[in-house]
């Protein structure tokens, strides 16, 4: 029986079912089936597979899980959505980057290749109202990259090696890269933080691994597991296409090849009218040769893009936004595991600018960025300063417009200038309020977030600083 024979028995059993399969004591049932249930146990899943399916004990061997074959064992979760999406649960760890070596210059001499080059994808539902232990094995598939994804993925792999050559390993975000990133290990603490014994001993850096970002692993899940039909339009006309050039030399000189148009030319070039509220980023798409706004690379690495619009006085009204979260899910969340900090380090921006010339907007060029570690962690404290006030009960009171025809509903949380990076408020103008003493304002709940303490206020997200992205720009983008 060959290894993808053996994975697929998995399919539609539970842990517990295979834990029931193996040749174990009780008492040790029962004390894996405790670990396992605790979601702070990191690995515990895959543990379980490897040490009671396939019967071999856990080691950090820098070899693939089966040598013989080549083929690396992860098992990941994956949750869907209330729409029914499927998406994967969490980034997927490749191997530890080593300060302590020199490091690998040949990607495919390379152990990050070695491990990632040939996976058994062992894929379980991540299903919150079951214990952990009965979560169900839904996908088991053998993965292998296409060439055009481990073109980039090696390209990937040179820019973060490069960094940790230089002594810059301090500098490592994984929103740097594309498919492939340099995620943390272990807690934001001291003893995360690491010398660069062999390129800059005197400089710390945090543990970091290689890694499948999140989003790639969502493609992977929906494209090669599920076998979903691929709708998404390339960028690349083929896979010769980043044989000489980096895929972020490519996209930059699609748009500035269109440099110092004016959006009324974009317009008429590219066939898009005005009106609708995504009108500069189809302009955007078109630029880059997509007929819709889903390019095939950016859905896989998690590139938004975001354009902006400078007015003649030099500044732009827009702020960047993030998805709403739930109050009652963000007071359970650490930094580093919640939900705003995995998309905020891991994501990328492609930033097109237009600036305001008479009546129209000019196109001056555009700029790939990623937030740096030092300003993510300006963000956190911008964060952590706002869960604590959910965490101590958000002040909620009525405050009457001058005018006397209505009033707005204020709060507590740090203003924008509080902090340099992030602030939080709605999305929408509309509102949904259940005050303390029962009072409901608006009529649409779809609108509200229910609050610990049983209140329900307005839905909130969080928010990149319009002043902060503007800084971000180079100044021939502002001129």
């Amino acid at each position: 029986m060959s290894i993808k024979e053996y994975g697929e028995a998995l399919i539609g059993k539970t842990f517990l079912d295979v834990l029931d399969a193996a040749d174990i004591e009780d008492n040790l049932k029962q004390e894996i089936i405790t670990k396992t249930n605790n979601p702070n146990y990191k690995g515990g899943m895959g543990h379980l597979i490897e040490e009671y399916h396939f019967e071999y004990k856990i080691n950090n061997d820098q070899e693939p899980d089966f040598p013989k074959a080549g083929v690396e064992l992860k098992v990941t979760p994956y949750e869907i959505g209330k729409k029914g999406g499927y998406s994967a649960g969490e980034r997927l760890v490749i191997t530890m980057i080593s300060y302590q070596h020199a490091v690998e210059e040949d990607f495919h001499a390379s152990h990050a290749y070695k491990k990632l080059r040939l996976t058994l994808l062992v894929h379980y539902l991540r299903d919150r109202s079951l214990p952990r232990i009965e979560y169900p094995i839904d996908f088991v598939t053998l993965f292998s990259p296409p060439e055009e994804d481990l073109k980039i993925i090696q390209q990937d792999y040179e820019k973060i090696i490069t960094k940790v050559k230089e002594g810059k390993a301090h500098e490592l975000s994984e929103g740097d890269t594309m498919y492939l990133g340099a995620c943390t290990k272990g807690s934001n603490s001291v003893k995360s933080n690491v010398p660069q014994e062999f390129y800059a001993p005197e400089l710390k850096a945090r543990k970091r691994a290689f890694c499948f970002k999140q989003s790639y692993m969502s493609y992977i899940l929906n494209q090669y597991v599920r076998k979903k039909v691929d709708t998404y339009e390339s960028i690349l006309s083929n896979v010769h296409d980043i044989d000489d050039k980096t895929f972020e030399e490519i996209i930059i000189g699609k748009i500035n090849t269109h440099r110092g148009k004016t959006d009324t030319q974009l317009s008429n070039e590219f066939e898009v009218k005005r009106g609708p509220n995504n009108f500069w980023s189809l302009l955007a798409y078109r630029m880059l040769g997509i007929k819709s706004n889903r390019a095939k690379e950016f859905v896989k690495a998690n590139i938004e893009v975001k354009t902006i619009r400078i007015e003649e006085n030099g500044t732009m009204n827009e702020s960047i936004s993030f998805p709403s979260f739930t109050m009652r899910k963000f007071t359970q969340e650490e930094w580093e595991e919640s939900g705003f900090y995995n998309n905020l380090s891991s994501k990328r921006y492609l930033i097109v600018v237009f600036k305001k010339q008479g009546d129209n907007y000019v196109l001056k060029g555009c700029r790939l960025w990623n937030i740096s570690n030092e300003d993510l962690d300006e963000a956190r404290i911008g964060w952590e300063a706002i869960q604590q006030i959910v965490l101590q009960g958000v002040k909620l009171w009525k405050d009457p417009y001058k005018n006397g025809t209505g009033f707005r509903v204020k709060n507590n949380f740090p203003k924008k200038e509080d902090n340099r990076i992030i602030h939080i408020r709605p999305h929408t103008s509309e509102r949904y309020y259940i005050l303390g003493d029962g009072e409901i304002i608006g009529n649409n709940p779809s609108y509200g977030d229910e609050l610990p303490d049983g209140r329900v206020m307005t839905k909130q997200c969080f928010w990149l600083n319009n002043s902060y992205i503007l800084n971000q720009l180079d100044e021939n983008l502002k001129k």
